[in-house]
């Protein structure tokens, strides 16, 4: 009969992978799980060695470091959290980012061997470690933690890393699985983007090779932003580097409750948010306590597909980090359905979002770039003047090659003015001149349709038959200049108008033509019209075109 007081648990090394062992799908977030538990561990800098050649990473800190019985009852204690009795925080009061001890599975599975080895001040190294060939070997079998002892590491792997290293840890990862495809700058500028703390605690800093990972790795982003919103107040380097080395054409702020910080930007081209040599693209990140809790949030908001392809950020929401565990086990997601989460991006889009949907569509049209096709605050034919003029504009901003660099800013600046004044303008003539474009040929093509007899006015025809060719004669000009030669196609909207409608009622297609006609010649001559002309000439257009329809549908 065995002793009663010696029944304790056990566990299968196979349940190592359920739990988590396979759970991470990419290099980053192996490389997140390690920083983050440098962040924990209170240190002050965290250094990352990469050789993609010989395919092994090392990462190495100035935390607080482990001993003996840490390394063994923390560290390799699947499950053991740092917040256990409550604890929310660490030594030097940094919010902990880890929560279920479970993320070292991932990180400890990455490569074939993973030596890890730490000292606290003063003390010597502990560690051990872990051959994953011999571990898959032991999961099959089946075995217990007690039956598969971590290997002793060997310190002659770690000479170059370990001269002056007071305290702290350092993992040495030996033939990363799948290889390290990342480029070193993609690194850096990832590292850069979705480790904000290091970015924004002074007492925090990363080193890729020994170079240091600040907010320039984001420059080339920061190049191509657009326009900025700032949500309440962060303290971020990125921001000030923008604002100083880079500044968007606008800047906004957006003030809301909740304890939500942040920035939302914009970039000129969708192209400017694709990250160099992979297929990944930058998007509006969601934080908590310095770590990346969601990826591109916009997801999961019902929204303009095309701005959404514009935007970027990086919102921090501290608060979902709290006595509830949100994180799915990946540690790459919040859990579905979670209530919190559901409530923030509530605010989020109708507090912030739906300015910044309204703020890009006006700042685009201001700087002469096409805007949301969807938004209905202008008409459809409105926007697409504007866009049509934008792009001829673009033909005159560039200025010719061969000016001084003074000359060139002097022609810029002026040009740029005299595009901008013209732009009001422009939206109306470029559509007014495409109604009278679509509604002269209709009536063209029905006064062919019905046969009508246009004798009464050839007389005005020959008379603009005769000026064509005076003009054609200065020009010299021997070309043919209209599609169809035909004695028709020489008449404006008056007597096109004279000819169409003969019904002689008082509002008749020819009364309002009369009017039209004035209006419709300085038009055509490029003339920018008095607001008074455009009211009138919006006003006769409304009535020549609901006339053309009548007549073309055949009522009366």
């Amino acid at each position: 009969m065995p002793d009663e007081s010696r029944f304790t648990f056990e566990i299968s090394l196979s349940v190592l992978n359920h739990l988590g062992r396979n759970l991470y799908r990419s290099f980053i977030t192996v490389l997140g799980e390690a920083v983050s538990n440098s962040w924990d561990a209170d240190a002050e800098n965290v250094w990352i060695y990469i050789d993609r050649e010989q395919n092994f990473l090392i990462i190495k800190d100035d935390g607080d470091g482990m001993t003996a019985n840490d390394f063994q009852n923390k560290f390799l204690k699947i499950g053991y959290s740092k917040r256990k009795d409550g604890k929310t925080k660490s030594r030097k009061d940094r919010p902990y980012i880890g929560r279920k001890g479970i993320g070292k599975l991932a990180m400890l599975s990455c490569a074939d061997r993973i030596s890890v080895i730490s000292k606290t001040k003063n003390s010597d190294y502990v560690g051990g470690t872990i051959d994953n060939t011999g571990l898959d070997d032991a999961i099959k079998e089946d075995l217990t933690p007690q039956e598969y002892p971590l290997e002793n590491f060997n310190i002659t792997l770690f000479e170059p890393y370990i001269e002056d290293h007071a305290k702290g840890t350092i993992v040495y990862f030996e033939n990363i699985k799948d290889g390290i495809k990342n480029t070193i700058d993609y690194l850096k500028k990832t590292l850069a983007l979705y480790f904000r703390f290091s970015l924004i605690d002074d007492s925090f800093k990363l080193f890729l090779n020994n170079e240091p990972i600040t907010s320039e790795n984001l420059d080339d982003l920061a190049v191509k932003t657009q326009f900025i919103w700032l949500i309440n107040s962060l303290e971020d380097p990125y921001i000030r580097r923008l604002k100083e080395k880079f500044p968007p054409l606008e800047e906004k702020q957006i003030t809301i409750g909740n304890g939500i910080v942040g920035f939302i930007a914009s970039v000129k081209k969708p192209s400017h948010l694709k990250i160099t040599g992979t297929d990944e693209r930058v998007g509006v990140d969601l934080f908590a306590n310095g770590r990346l809790r969601e990826k591109d949030i916009l997801e999961h908001i019902p929204t303009n597909k095309y701005i959404e392809s514009y935007l970027y950020g990086q919102i921090h929401f501290d608060e979902l980090d709290d006595e509830q565990d949100r994180f799915a086990t990946a540690r790459e997601g919040i859990v579905a359905n979670d209530d919190k989460f559901n409530n923030f991006l509530k605010i989020f889009r109708e507090q912030v979002l739906r300015i910044i949907l309204e703020d890009w569509d006006i700042g685009r049209v201001k700087y002469r770039d096409d805007g949301d096709s969807e938004n209905m605050r202008i008409t459809k034919k409105q926007r697409k003047s504007i866009e049509l003029f934008n792009a001829v504009a673009e033909d005159y901003t560039e200025p010719p090659s061969d000016l001084e660099p003074q000359e060139v800013k002097d022609y810029q600046t002026k040009v740029e003015g005299w595009i901008n004044e013209l732009s009001t303008d422009a939206q109306f003539n470029f559509s007014s001149y495409a109604d009278c474009f679509v509604s002269e040929n209709l009536i063209r093509k029905f006064i062919i349709d019905k046969n009508i007899d246009i004798s009464s006015v050839q007389n005005e025809i020959e008379q603009l038959k005769m000026r064509e060719k005076t003009n054609k004669d200065n020009g010299n000009i021997n070309i043919e200049l209209r599609q169809k030669n035909i004695d028709i196609s020489y008449l404006d909207m008056e007597p096109l108008a004279k000819l169409a409608d003969t019904t002689g009622v008082e509002n008749c297609l020819h009364k309002d033509a009369k009017q039209y006609k004035p209006i419709r010649n300085a038009l055509m001559h490029t003339a920018r019209l008095t607001e008074d002309a455009k009211e009138k000439l919006t006003t006769v257009y409304k009535n020549i075109k609901g006339r053309i329809i009548k007549l073309l549908s055949g009522s009366d």
